[in-house]
């Protein structure tokens, strides 16, 4: 057990022997993609310090770079950085010009060291993969993540969003290459996003993996203010992109009845959505943390206490009578979009 009292449940990732918050940070909504104001994203990454988080994660894409420094901004503030677990992530595109993105030993070399300069920090504890990457063997990608553990810059690697079948290639690489294998994984989960119930998660859980779960809100659906009889609300991420929020489109259309109908759960139950939403993902046994996403203060003090809420056989079967186990109600929320079904691949 950790020896400072906590408010927030703990749990290990993986088989690595470190522990972390059931509730991690995800500070993609620091930044220009989403709070603007370096001072308060960097008060409401201290409250969820003090609250006793001790998992952040961040991604070089988000608000390109300008999440990283602040993150980075807000833990040399808090002088705790030996406490906590700081994960980032390397992939997409950082410049319109070729070799600025993807898994090449060229491009993770050069990511890690800009991340490491805007983050502050002199290690990173878990470096993510964002995407697979088509275009680079997965042993290329391995060996350059390899050296980096190696040489201490990068105590553990995992992946995002890797199908099953690549999640079992990578580990099989590792093992038959004697590199560092993926530790984690990091897909979305939500009850209405549930497509990774039927494989991926299973896999990972064979493989001793940690599984961070992202968007267990399901990108604002299970905040709430999705109800019938009521006007669609406007929130920050529906001003970005109206398009995912069109009910004429059949998934869409799904996704606010079923958020309707566990908004009524929540009502029954006595409890927040959110706090349901999380608690949810969180009870999965293949789950070892879900990654919240607040841009203010208010939507962090709604999360808090949602790790300590259990919830009992008789809640999850309600459910999954509203969404059925392994479904995701819109097809594209699944967070990969298969290339190999693209016209042009298969003619």
């Amino acid at each position: 057990m950790s020896e400072t009292n906590t408010d927030q449940p703990t749990t290990f990732l993986g088989r690595t022997g470190v522990e972390v918050s059931r509730l991690c940070l995800g500070t993609m909504m620091f930044g220009d993609w989403g709070n603007k104001d370096h001072d308060d994203s960097i008060r409401v990454i201290h409250a969820a310090i003090d609250a006793g988080i001790n998992f952040i994660d961040t991604a070089d894409i988000y608000s390109f770079g300008e999440s990283e420094e602040i993150v980075g901004k807000a833990i040399a503030q808090s002088g705790k950085r030996d406490d906590l677990v700081l994960a980032t992530k390397f992939f997409n595109g950082m410049k319109q010009q070729p070799n600025y993105r993807g898994g090449s030993r060229r491009w993770i070399i050069r990511s890690v060291e800009d991340s490491l300069r805007r983050l502050g920090t002199d290690y990173i504890d878990l470096y993510q993969m964002h995407r697979p990457d088509e275009h680079t063997d997965i042993e290329e990608s391995l060996g350059a993540l390899d050296d980096l553990v190696r040489s201490g810059k990068v105590r553990y690697i995992g992946s995002s969003t890797f199908q099953p079948s690549q999640v079992v290639e990578a580990q099989w690489s590792a093992r038959e290459r004697r590199t560092a294998r993926f530790v984690t994984e990091q897909p979305p989960y939500s009850m209405l996003v549930r497509g990774i119930e039927s494989d991926l998660l299973p896999t990972t859980h064979r493989h001793d993996m940690g599984t961070l779960v992202w968007s267990p809100l399901a990108g604002g659906w299970l905040s709430g203010k999705f109800r019938k009889g009521q006007d669609l609300p406007s929130t920050h991420r529906s001003d970005r992109d109206p398009s995912r929020y069109d009910l004429s489109k059949p998934g869409i259309a799904a996704k606010f009845e079923a958020a309707d109908k566990l908004g009524a759960l929540a009502d029954d139950l006595g409890v927040p959505l959110v706090h349901l939403a999380i608690a949810f993902v969180l009870r999965h046994p293949g789950v070892t943390s879900a990654i919240i996403g607040p841009r203010t203060m208010e939507q962090l003090e709604s999360q808090l206490g949602a790790a300590s809420l259990e919830l009992d056989d008789a809640t999850l079967d309600r459910i999954d009578e509203i969404v059925p186990p392994g479904t995701n109600l819109n097809p594209e929320d699944a967070g990969f979009s298969n290339y190999w079904l693209a016209p042009e691949r298969r003619r």
